[in-house]
């Protein structure tokens, strides 16, 4: 159901809206990371690979995708505080439309050039077609994928994060089925996986769509959610582009450092994917403490209370560092057991250990870095938002160069270079930070 958080204890507020979000997403992580797992024991580790190479391109594409959405959602939450259900309606149906068709073109467009996509990451020979017809399949299904992230955009930005993660975990399920019946009974390999995976996305969104329909009267959808409101449109794009781009470039960051990663063999390669899906687990899970921030802050703005946009910063910040130092433990304990989930290939084991191992000591950085960003989303500054996950990418792919290539320190230079690119950020963002607190600006 959607909530009013303009009212009404904030700790106990941000706390049970926080939860479900870091639910799904951890729900979201296990079924990707189930892909990985499965592929990695009844198919191969050259499969594991493949599916590795071919997933930061798909990740670029709904990264973006997510952007647009959560652009729109902040303008939903400051429409909603403020009640004006009448532009948050023809808010909802533009950004819709605009959405489906732009995800759209980008599905023709990775499906077409998928393996010139791929070649310009430098993906190994061996690899290519294995990675090629993944991505093409995945790539159809992107139209899924903006459809449910929109709609549980729209939901969580009028404070409902419960349905959402009910509607994902119907589909985690399914999409698990799937990927056995199809990899272990029908014997179809990564294509299985791919498959699997466009069906459940499929699912959530229409099971999304259904909710909407019949529980949330507010937005009455209908023939009205075909109205194209030309002026909503442009602020959709203002702050769905900036929130898209920021988005982007975060990815393009990781895709650079997987073309480093890509020139350091088949066994880095595979430990390097599965690392990522661990590592997920922790970032992930952050970033969606943060965007519970700007749902709440949003819808506070659009009422005018500036004291609860205060509150929900101060409230966020200590939800994030507490599951940054419990992960990084976690992380640092559990690494060798994570590593055998995923592969036998001993090679692959130690390099992740070594990995994991180096990072769970940082994650207290992102921890941080991402409740500033919630804090500026939620009173509408993307600039900041998006020039510090600049700083932060270009930070991190020329250190991994350096330690890579020039001091030639192998895989735990990858690591090396977060911490670097998260400092970058935090030198930043800090200051801004200060200033917005100090001046009492929104």
């Amino acid at each position: 159901m959607t909530k009013d958080m303009t009212k009404g204890k904030l700790a106990p507020l941000i706390i049970s809206f926080t939860i479900p979000l870091v639910l799904g997403n951890i729900l979201q992580l296990t079924y990707n990371a189930v892909d990985s797992i499965i592929v990695g024991r009844f198919v191969s580790s050259l499969a594991l690979a493949a599916i590795g190479t071919s997933n930061p391109l798909m990740t670029l594409v709904i990264l973006m995708l997510n952007g647009i959405c959560l652009g729109a959602g902040i303008l939903v939450g400051l429409l909603y505080g403020a009640k004006d259900y009448r532009r948050l309606e023809r808010q909802v149906s533009t950004a819709l439309i605009a959405g489906t068709i732009f995800s759209l073109v980008m599905s023709l467009f990775a499906f077409l050039f998928a393996k010139e996509l791929l070649m310009i990451l430098q993906v190994e020979d061996q690899l290519l077609i294995e990675a090629t017809s993944y991505l093409r399949i995945v790539s159809l299904g992107l139209v899924f994928t903006f459809l449910y992230n929109f709609f549980a955009s729209t939901l969580r930005a009028m404070g409902d994060s419960k349905s959402p993660l009910i509607f994902l975990g119907v589909s985690a399920i399914l999409n698990i089925i799937g990927d056995l019946f199809f990899v272990i009974v029908l014997d179809f390999g990564i294509h299985g996986v791919a498959l699997s995976t466009v069906i459940s996305e499929g699912l959530s969104a229409l099971m999304c769509l259904v909710y909407i329909k019949k529980n949330v009267p507010v937005l009455n959808l209908g023939k009205r959610w075909f109205i194209f409101d030309h002026t909503m449109l442009s602020k959709t794009i203002s702050y769905g582009i900036v929130t898209a781009l920021q988005q982007s470039t975060v990815q393009i960051g990781k895709l650079g450092i997987q073309m480093i990663v890509n020139t350091m063999g088949v066994s880095t390669t595979a430990a390097f994917n599965a690392v990522n899906r661990t590592d997920d687990f922790a970032i992930v899970p952050e970033q969606n403490i943060a965007h519970a921030m700007t749902a709440v802050m949003a819808q506070n703005k659009g009422a005018k209370e500036e004291q609860r946009v205060r509150e929900a910063f101060r409230v966020g910040n200590r939800i994030e560092l507490i599951y940054g130092l419990i992960v990084g433990l976690l992380f640092f304990i559990l690494a060798n057991p994570i590593m055998q989930l995923f592969t036998k290939d001993m090679k692959v084991i130690k390099l992740g250990e070594v990995y994991l191992h180096c990072i769970a000591f940082m994650y207290i950085l992102p921890a941080i870095t991402n409740a500033i960003q919630g804090y500026f989303r939620g009173i509408g500054d993307l600039k900041i938002t998006f020039f510090s996950s600049l700083i932060n990418m270009t930070g991190r792919v020329i250190s991994a160069l350096i330690l890579v290539f020039t001091l030639h320190i192998g895989m735990i230079g990858i690591p090396l270079s977060y911490l670097v690119g998260w400092i970058c950020m935090l030198l930043f963002e800090v200051p801004f930070l200060f200033h917005m607190l100090n001046k009492h600006d929104w």
